[in-house]
């Protein structure tokens, strides 16, 4: 398996509910891209394909992953080795296809694994791909109804300055705003495509431009009541500066700018 080169590799991340796993089948739909599909696992996530380090779900998955401080990993882990990185492609390799220049793994915890990943797989490329935390957190809460929608917020938060502090260490590391995806999805694949070095191809796939709409009319429904407004009030005092320091905002929904 040491045979594969690792500048084949293409690691997606973004938190749960980002759009990752909807970017993962349109990249893998250009004829020189593999990724996972059918393999049985949650959204054919790598993480839960592999027997090397803990999948999100070891630190209580989506919504609470990366409270857990060990979660974070980088190239200080004990684990990057050259045995892990065979062990790894050994883990991985029969769900590719390896006649394919462009390998990818997706899995929502490369948000916060990408200078790991990058120790084991020098030469990987990196895609993450962001979205407003207020969408983030409403759909991540169908699954975890008994968290507050303050603490997966505040969960986006902590994910996402884990990432900032990792990004500049990242050497091929590209950026998608799933805002940005949804309201052009073939621009953005051609901006993706270019960075893996791919002649650009449009998507057959169904992308909606109003994927945040709801989650947005929601919020703003829920300030039309004393107890809304309060909890929202103190969502914005906790955690106001710190989605605007990450590029987004909780009072103009709409923002969706570069992360200070």
């Amino acid at each position: 398996m040491g045979s594969v080169p690792t500048s084949r590799l293409v690691f997606l991340g973004g938190l749960h509910r980002s759009g990752t796993t909807l970017l993962g089948r349109c990249l893998a739909e250009h004829p020189l891209v593999s990724g996972f599909e059918g393999t049985g696992v949650p959204a054919d996530e790598g993480q839960h394909l592999q027997s090397v380090y803990p999948p999100a779900k070891d630190y209580g998955g989506p919504g609470l992953f990366a409270f857990a401080e060990e979660a974070h990993l980088t190239e200080a882990s004990p684990l990057v080795s050259e045995e892990s990185r065979e062990r790894l492609l050994a883990d991985w390799s029969p769900y590719w296809d390896l006649e394919k220049p462009v390998l990818i793994e997706k899995s929502p915890p490369n948000l916060i694994r990408m200078r790991f990943l990058q120790a084991l797989f020098p030469g990987a490329s990196f895609v993450v791909v962001t979205r407003h935390p207020i969408p983030v957190a409403y759909a991540t809460g169908k699954w975890r109804r008994q968290e507050s929608l303050r603490k997966l917020l505040r969960h986006w938060a902590v994910a996402h300055e884990v990432y900032c502090g990792d990004r500049d260490q990242i050497e091929r590391l590209l950026e998608v705003r799933f805002e940005d995806f949804v309201r052009n999805p073939d621009a953005e694949l051609r901006r993706v495509y270019g960075f893996l070095g791919l002649e650009p191809r449009g998507t057959a796939l169904e992308v909606r431009p109003d994927a945040n709409e709801g989650y947005f009319r929601r919020w703003r429904e829920e300030e039309g009541s004393l107890r809304g407004r309060a909890s929202h009030a103190l969502i914005r005092r906790e955690l106001g500066e710190r989605v605007s320091a990450l590029g987004y905002s909780l009072d103009d929904l709409e923002r969706a700018g570069e992360a200070k």
